[in-house]
């Protein structure tokens, strides 16, 4: 049931919001380096790596200048135009064709760069990999301002590892052992409160975690 809500929500927004889509496209593509999208290999189901799609929206090789795989508040690499679209969210749309593809889900643990995967444990990692990823979840929802917690750190791949990891890998192993479809609508409606109200702290809805 999850699968054909996938892909009914995906489809329908995909349609819905061409209007919004087509101009991006063409913004991108006329501005910064040129660029209109961004793909990165993703640790998805079952440990199998995909192509992650997002607008882009930094310097090309941007993962061998700065913070590396790590984005941070206010990151150099950040294009103008990049800038509107991550903090908006914007960029992330253009995943609901990795959600059409089946890559993804509209729900689930947020897909990680090989890297960041392998700061959790070997057994984290099975029960993380063993379900879709999403476009969000409960780690996307709690660790929103992940990037504020980063810049207050000198060294970002420790700060990563030992702080943000073990809370990160809690919330997606209780996703995937509270699974079901009134806890995916929830979780639907919760990435709307957080987006629409960025201020408003969202660990207060996941008090049993």
């Amino acid at each position: 049931m999850q699968r054909f809500f996938d892909l009914l929500f995906s489809s329908t927004a995909i349609i819905c919001l061409l209007p919004l889509l087509i101009p991006i496209m063409v913004i991108l593509r006329f501005t910064g380096e040129g660029e209109v999208f961004f793909r990165q290999a993703r640790v998805g189901k079952g440990k199998v790596s995909f192509s992650l799609l997002k607008f882009a929206t930094m310097l090309k090789n941007s993962e061998q200048i700065g913070a590396g795989t790590v984005t941070l508040k206010d990151d150099f690499r950040v294009l103008p135009v990049g800038a509107f679209l991550r903090k908006t969210k914007l960029n992330e749309l253009p995943q609901l064709f990795n959600i059409l593809l089946g890559d993804m889900s509209i729900i689930g643990p947020r897909p990680l760069h090989k890297k960041q995967f392998s700061f959790y444990s070997d057994e984290d990692q099975i029960i993380i990999s063993s379900t879709m990823p999403g476009l969000s979840g409960v780690g996307s929802i709690v660790f929103r301002d992940e990037e504020k917690i980063l810049l207050s750190s000198s060294d970002y791949d420790k700060t990563y590892r030992h702080r943000i990891t073990p809370e990160k890998a809690k919330c997606e192993k209780w996703y995937v052992e509270n699974k079901s479809l009134l806890l995916y609508f929830k979780l639907i409606l919760l990435t709307l409160i957080a987006i629409i109200f960025p201020t408003v702290d969202m660990k207060k809805y996941f008090k049993n975690l």
